[in-house]
């Protein structure tokens, strides 16, 4: 299993697990599992399903039977837990990218945050990378995220989700808007990582320009920069 490990085991991305792991499985006759963790369980399989029909197949292709056979969870099923193909890749897309979020969250403040904010950065960028570099599936799903109807939104949402971390940094150049330095940057990091997905450049030992891991120093550096002071 896919994870960045630490106090909370639950940071797995969709698409990390195949839905038809044997620990995963749902066997007929008696069960142990309330109707509550049957659903719960058929969910987490679905956004698994979701992320790796998406990355292989792209929003358009990606055809509701094949998220549901990759998942092992019936088409029935399906229907009970979502409305439709958009709202279960918004709901994995959201989803994922929280739990993104509460890994970097912890990582930068157990790097010590405003007490040394470029050491902050470096930690919660860190695992941002490693996160997705793990979970390709997940990866490759964000990217498609613009070829949904309500695409743009949930990635406005999740951009300024990243607005949190620059909290501690110094004061920005003098006579610049600082709300507008930052989304600037954070729009820097997103077509930077964006743009490795896009390419399959998930490792460092992809062909031609590094991996998502390799991104580290021009990402810290393109963050830390602006709020430098001369």
């Amino acid at each position: 299993m896919t994870s960045v490990r630490g106090a909370e085991e639950e940071l797995v991305l969709p698409g990390a697990r195949t839905g038809r792991d044997p620990e995963r499985s749902l066997r007929p006759g008696p069960r142990r599992l309330t109707p509550e963790q049957v659903a719960s369980r058929q969910r987490e399989r679905l956004l698994d399903g979701v992320a790796r029909t998406v990355a292989a197949n792209g929003y358009t292709g990606a055809r509701i039977s094949d998220i549901c056979r990759t998942a092992g969870v019936t088409r029935p099923v399906f229907y009970e837990l979502f409305s439709g193909k958009e709202d279960a890749v918004l709901a994995a897309y959201r989803g994922g990218t929280q739990t993104v979020l509460r890994a970097m969250q912890r990582a930068y403040d157990e790097a010590g945050g405003a007490g040394d904010w470029p050491v902050a950065v470096r930690a919660g960028l860190r695992v941002l990378l490693t996160l997705l570099a793990q979970t390709p599936a997940f990866a490759a799903m964000a990217v498609e995220i613009e070829s949904l109807p309500a695409g743009r939104r949930a990635r406005t949402e999740l951009l300024a989700g990243f607005r949190r971390f620059f909290a501690d940094a110094p004061p920005g150049p003098a006579g610049v808007e600082r709300g507008e330095l930052v989304d600037t940057v954070v729009g820097a990091v997103h077509a930077a990582v964006h743009r490795a997905v896009d390419e399959g450049r998930f490792t460092d030992a992809s062909e031609g320009a590094g991996g998502l891991p390799g991104l580290l120093d021009v990402l810290v550096h393109v963050v830390v920069t602006p709020f430098s002071r001369p």
